[in-house]
């Protein structure tokens, strides 16, 4: 219990955790002070002040050295990483390992659980597209898939593409895309063997296995293939891991050859490239948070130039779906906040030609749409609940219903156009996920596939609940919560918290393998829906960016207190939890209220925010600037990040509940030196602690890409967590079918 040590000593040093005389504490405060010099010294990071000054302010960064001059090179190949930082970093990972070396054989029970779980051999439902159904499968004990196809209405199994023979000797190994040609004879594969995404792209022959194109290095990992399956188009990325150009490809010919078909000069927009569903025009999506502009190529004709489908507006966002003489169009255009659907003729899509064909509805938003031969699709969420709405085209809607507090449903629009059925997955915090097949002309629906659960899954032994906390300002929070039926609610009961609350990201109430590890032993699971996400509509986004970001991280602070005023549970038995910008959350959270919280887990956190977004030169900087602000052109944009950023809104002095945060070092996301910086910073201007980082010296953002790999990195997580709440030692509860009796 070394976590929960450290920290009631800085607690009980300020009177915080008892009301006794202190002599009465003083033998267990001796011996908890004897356990703590037992403890493994934390590394200490030598400062070397760097001053900033920018808008008229100046800060000092006393560990600005542990970013490498040489960054760029060191996210294709972490071998040049320059030798302190690497020195320092292997002293905290050593930290690290030996600060919780009691928790292994802890961390080992939770990976045979979380894995007991997982259908070992698990397959997918195999998608039909013409003659043949492809699909995906894992072997027992395999990290990988394995890539097959089927003739269309099944029959002997043809393995297009093995990822555990194909990952060979690779520390690292991730795989970004698997395309079949239309002519079902060619597959394009992309992979990373570094964590970069940085994915390399070869062609390989279906029939005889060989490569036939490629290598093509620096691309994103997908292809969109032309109609004549002799050709695709890729995004190739530039040296700031940034996607710059489409670029076309001729099977066979040299990668060097290849065609340039769209450069985007403006360094703050993303590209990405697809197809539509009726696979008549490949698409090129240019787009920041805000602003979208589409570029199409007829897929019979892909030498010709893309035509702009509608010039780019900032603040507009467009995304066209086509249909025979028309395109659909979800679009948020004339003051549309939560989108609507509008349509345009092929041969005149300027905005002029415009017209509505589901209007605006202020609190339901349309999240996604598909258009069908007969039929379009879309995917709408209101009041944190989500929907699928099934209509013609003369205006006949049907929608898909589900009556429980907090679910997650979502459809698949597979290969085909002209086609009379849609998958949808359904699944809740307590429920496994099912996959459905509906048939949209008669209403019916025929369950595919139950997601199997090898060790036992007895739902009826828990509780799915949606809690409302009520923000400063009146707005209303959903929480969604799992707990076991058994768990007391009188406050004893430890939580984990967990949110994300930026870039209208929605977080579903999914069915989590892993978190059940926590739930059965007590633990009661919170998601909350916190402004900057989307869970309300976009709105409910809009309110929680720019000068309104401070709302993401008090809404989060809110619900905390929420779930101590209802008696869920009590301060400093809440564990919060978050990843990437979600780490941005719960470091902020942190900042703002250290003594509500138990612990905080922090996953490749986004926390040396002022510093990053003043960067000009890092793969994401001017693409995040609609959603944070500009600090180098704008004083408020500064003022709005300096006033949250976790690096720079450390309390000093004050004490801090224990704090975990992981890392990869060739992640070009958030950068290796973000949670670096914040954990030196931490341990050497707070009390309590301990402060410990955990670096993937051999990955990146998302960590290992296998799928075992990832349970231990998700045991470390839950490990820790569990020792702060002092049920390390304690027993599942077991899911025998009579367990809620």
């Amino acid at each position: 219990m070394r976590f929960i040590i450290l920290f009631l000593l800085s607690s009980l040093a300020l009177g915080a955790c008892s009301d006794k005389p202190a002599s009465d504490d003083a033998p267990s405060q001796q011996k908890n002070e004897q356990q703590e010099q037992a403890l493994p010294t934390p590394p200490k990071a030598k400062k070397e002040p760097k001053e900033i000054t920018q808008q008229g302010y100046t800060r000092v960064d006393d560990y600005a050295w542990m970013k490498d001059e040489n960054w760029q090179e060191v996210l294709r190949d972490t071998s040049v990483l320059r030798d302190d930082i690497r020195e320092y970093l292997e002293k905290e990972v050593a930290y690290y390992e030996a600060m919780t070396a009691d928790l292994q054989p802890l961390r080992e029970t939770l990976v045979a659980e979380m894995r007991g779980r997982i259908k070992e051999d698990d397959s997918s439902v195999p998608v039909k597209d013409g003659a043949f159904a492809y699909g995906s499968r894992f072997r027992t004990g395999g990290d990988y898939p394995i890539f097959f196809r089927t003739p269309r209405d099944g029959g002997e199994e043809t393995i297009l593409f093995d990822g555990d023979a194909e990952r060979g000797d690779s520390e690292f190994f991730s795989i970004g895309g698997v395309e079949h040609s239309p002519d079902h004879q060619l597959l394009a594969i992309g992979t990373d063997r570094l964590g970069s995404e940085y994915y390399t792209l070869e062609v390989r022959d279906i029939a005889t296995g060989e490569t036939v194109s490629g290598p093509i290095e620096s691309t994103d990992g997908g292809v969109v293939w032309a109609a004549d399956s002799k050709s695709f188009f890729y995004v190739e990325r530039d040296d700031n891991q940034r996607p710059k150009w489409v670029k076309y490809h001729v099977v066979g010919s040299d990668p060097a050859e290849d065609r340039l078909v769209y450069e985007e000069a403006d360094d703050g927009m993303f590209i990405g490239i697809g197809k539509t569903q009726s696979g008549d025009f490949i698409v090129i999506y240019i787009g920041d948070q805000i602003t979208t502009e589409y570029r199409m190529i007829p897929a019979d004709n892909p030498t010709a130039e893309p035509f702009v489908f509608a010039p780019r507006q900032a603040g507009e966002e467009y995304y066209p779906s086509h249909h025979g003489d028309w395109f659909y169009i979800r679009t948020n255009r004339d003051g549309a906040v939560d989108f609507k659907i509008m349509k345009t003729p092929v041969d005149a899509t300027g905005r002029e030609n415009w017209v509505d064909v589901l209007p605006y509805e202020p609190g339901t938003m349309i999240s996604d749409l598909t258009t069908f031969k007969d039929y379009m699709v879309r995917s709408e969420r209101k009041d944190a609940r989500p929907r699928i709405i099934i209509a013609d085209y003369e205006g006949n809607e049907r929608e898909i219903n589900f009556d429980q507090p907090a679910f997650s449903v979502s459809y698949s629009s597979g290969y085909e156009y002209d086609t009379d059925t849609v998958r949808y997955y359904y699944e809740s915090p307590s429920q496994p996920e099912q996959l459905f097949e509906y048939n949209m002309a008669s209403g019916e629906k025929t369950l595919l596939k139950t997601q199997e659960v090898p060790s036992g899954h007895n739902p009826d032994l828990y509780v799915v609940e949606r809690m409302i906390a009520v923000a400063d300002d009146g707005a209303e929070i959903p929480v969604t919560i799992l707990r076991l039926k058994s768990t007391p609610l009188d406050g004893s009961a430890p939580v984990l918290l967990y949110g994300y609350g930026s870039y209208g990201v929605y977080i579903p109430d999914g069915f989590s393998t892993s978190v059940l590890s926590m739930v059965d032993r007590g633990v009661i699971y919170a998601l909350a829906h916190i402004r900057g996400g989307s869970a309300r509509g976009q709105q409910w986004y809009l309110d929680g960016k720019l000068d309104k970001k401070m709302n993401t991280f008090t809404d989060f602070v809110r619900v905390g207190e929420t779930l101590v005023e209802k008696n869920y549970t009590s301060r400093q038995r809440i564990i919060i939890y978050g990843g990437s910008a979600g780490g941005l959350l719960v470091g902020a959270a942190l900042n703002l209220a250290p003594d509500l919280w138990g612990g905080v887990l922090a996953a490749v956190p986004f926390v040396d925010v002022i510093n990053t977004i003043s960067d000009e030169s890092l793969p994401l900087t001017p693409p995040e600037w609609p959603e944070w602000g500009d600090p180098i052109r704008t004083k408020e944009g500064y003022e709005w990040i300096a006033s949250y950023s976790p690096y720079d809104n450390i309390k000093k002095g004050e004490p801090y509940p224990p704090v975990l945060a992981t890392g990869g070092l060739a992640d070009y996301r958030v950068t290796y030196w973000e949670m670096s910086k914040w954990i030196a910073r931490l341990r050497d201007e707070t009390k309590g602690g301990p402060f410990l980082l955990r670096m993937n010296m051999a990955a990146g953002h998302g960590g290992s890409a296998a799928r075992f790999e990832r349970l231990e990195e998700r045991a470390h997580l839950y490990a820790f967590a569990l020792d702060i709440f002092g049920l390390a030692d304690v027993e599942p509860v077991h899911h025998k079918a009579d367990a809620a009796d």
